[in-house]
């Protein structure tokens, strides 16, 4: 069946992503049905998510939620789906909030997948996490080129911090090998029925290899035998992550405009 993405989808994956990023960081704040989160002021954790399905929030609570970034040293950065509630992109802009990037949210129902030939994917065993950091760190630090560029850049061990609270968040973590190489990593973690992908990296000596498609598949698997109605990913518009992911089945549901103050 096809996917539509109205309302009620959106504010499925948004709550998921609420609790995925509330549990990665080191504290959150429950805003208007999302929360605002923090995990230190350079990490890409911290920021507001989900807003926009349960409420538009007042002016005294962003009073308070901005006066406690700027305690901590870090700008207010707030992700809106533009499936959400519009008087909330009005009351930010209003405040001064600046539109700065933007991020697609695609999703596919999870179905067993064909193991892919030449990569050999495995969950990656505790005795692997630091490989497994390794590996993604390099695959994120340096990214495809096409497509939009990012309006952030990360030093390295700001990713390895960002991706270890990912694991810690409940995230189930992946390993890819070529000819017994680790040749990338990803993530995936399970909630309320969605299969959120929460990154995934191609080691540059291993790109063009099918490394990516071999990761997706083995998720897709994995959230199908879970149960899980619908899996999820988060790319840069127009990135090779889209176009990979798209070639494997994923279809664009909504996108999130990144406001910032």
């Amino acid at each position: 069946m096809e996917l539509f993405a109205g309302t009620e989808l959106a504010a499925r994956i948004e709550a998921a992503e609420t609790a995925l990023i509330s549990a990665g960081a080191t504290r959150a704040r429950p805003l208007a049905g999302g929360a605002a989160c923090f995990a230190g002021p350079d990490s890409p954790l911290t920021k507001v998510v989900g807003l926009g399905f349960a409420g538009v929030p007042g002016d005294p609570e962003l009073d308070e939620i901005e006066q406690e970034y700027a305690r901590l040293g870090a700008p207010v950065q707030v992700e809106l789906s533009n499936l959400a509630d519009p008087q909330i992109g009005a009351l930010l802009t209003g405040r001064g909030y600046r539109l700065v990037s933007f991020e697609n949210v695609l999703g596919a129902r999870p179905a067993v997948q064909p193991a892919a030939a030449g990569v050999d994917i495995q969950i990656a065993g505790a005795d692997e996490l630091s490989a497994w950091v390794e590996v993604v760190v390099d695959g994120f630090a340096q990214p495809d080129t096409e497509g939009v560029p990012s309006h952030e850049d990360f030093a390295r061990d700001v990713i390895a911090c960002a991706i270890r609270d990912m694991v810690a968040a409940g995230a189930v973590t992946y390993l890819a090998r070529c000819g017994g190489t680790i040749a990338g990593g990803a993530s995936m973690r399970l909630t309320g029925g969605v299969a959120q992908l929460t990154g995934a990296a191609t080691a540059p000596a291993f790109r063009r290899r099918g490394v990516q498609s071999a990761l997706l598949a083995a998720r897709l698997s994995d959230a199908y035998a879970a149960g899980a109605d619908i899996a999820v990913v988060t790319t840069s518009p127009g990135s090779k992550s889209q176009q990979n992911v798209q070639r494997n089945g994923f279809a664009l549901l909504y996108t999130r405009a990144i406001l910032v103050r």
